[in-house]
Order: C-alpha cells, then structure tokens, then sequence
C-alpha cells in the first residue's frame, strides 16, 4: 500500500517557522519518518531592502507563519506535525488537511526551479507596454517562477516599486 506523497502546508506561530522546521526534521529521524515525510520547507525568497541609504540583498520569507510538507498523510505522520510545538494546525476545513494542487505549487513559485531571469538587480529597464509604457526604472527584485520583476520608477518625486511582467520589460 504505497501512498502517494502531496504537498500540504502547515500554520504556525508567526516567527516560528524555522523552529517547527528543525523539530520536524529531527522527530523524523527520531521516528525513522523518511519514507513518509520527505521534505519541510519554509520557503525564501531574495529582495533588495535599503536602510540607511543602503541596498541589501536578504533573505525573506516567501509565506510568513506557514511551512510546507512533503508527506503521506496518514494518522502517525499527521500527529506527529500537528503535535509539534509551534504548529496551529494544518491548512483545511476543520481538522482535515488539504493537500495542494499542481496548479497551487505552480502558482506558488518555491519548488521552480532556479530559471535564469534576463534581469539581475540593479538592471535599468524600459517599460515597453501597459500602463507604465516608456517609464524607465532599477529592477530591485527578480521572481524567474512568475516570469515577472519589481522595478523601482520615480513617481511624484519618489521611488515606488512596481511588478511588471518581463515580457513587458527591455534592458537599456
């Protein structure tokens, strides 16, 4: 009786994310859980912060206060998660999980794999089409899952960030 392995997401206490993380992964090797409970993720993402007239590259995370799993969902694998310290309870009506559809991972963007983007941050770009058609901008975050990037154009006097597709985007 092999089950399948689905994706499913887990609550969390907010700023609790790594830490239910590593409890996971050791009551799986504690439990020998490997074959049922593959992967715990908290999903990262890159973006530029500035502080102090400074940019930065740092890590954020892409889904506060959840964790994502890899698992055969079956009563020992759901009472070990739900039993963790940290952890409200899974994502679902009630006390049943849901797993994600592929459609929901796709859409999500953290199991693509690293896609090469045609922007790096710090780019100078030109909107070629839409609403910003002709506004000139600094790429200050590039996201290859969703073929899109945040672009930095000067509004009434102020940097503003805004999300543009790269198909609407041109190197200058």
């Amino acid at each position: 009786m092999a089950e399948e392995a689905k994706w499913y997401v887990v609550h969390t206490y907010s700023g609790y994310e790594n830490k239910v993380k590593v409890d996971i992964e050791k009551t799986i090797e504690n439990r020998n859980l490997q074959n049922q409970i593959l992967e715990v993720m908290v999903p990262m993402q890159t973006v530029v912060e500035e502080r102090n007239g400074e940019k930065k590259q740092v890590q954020k995370k892409m889904f506060p206060a959840y964790v994502i799993l890899n698992m055969v969902m079956n009563d020992e694998t759901w009472y070990v998660v739900r039993n963790t310290r940290g952890v409200t309870g899974f994502v679902g009506p009630g006390s049943k999980p849901v797993p994600l559809t592929d459609e929901e991972i796709a859409n999500m963007g953290f199991l693509e794999k690293a896609e090469e983007a045609p922007y790096s941050i710090g780019d100078e770009v030109m909107v070629t089409t839409g609403v910003w058609e002709n506004t000139k901008g600094v790429v200050q975050e590039v996201h290859p899952a969703k073929h899109m990037a945040v672009i930095v154009i000067d509004m009434f006097g102020r940097g503003t960030p805004v999300e543009i597709d790269f198909s609407e985007l041109e190197k200058i």
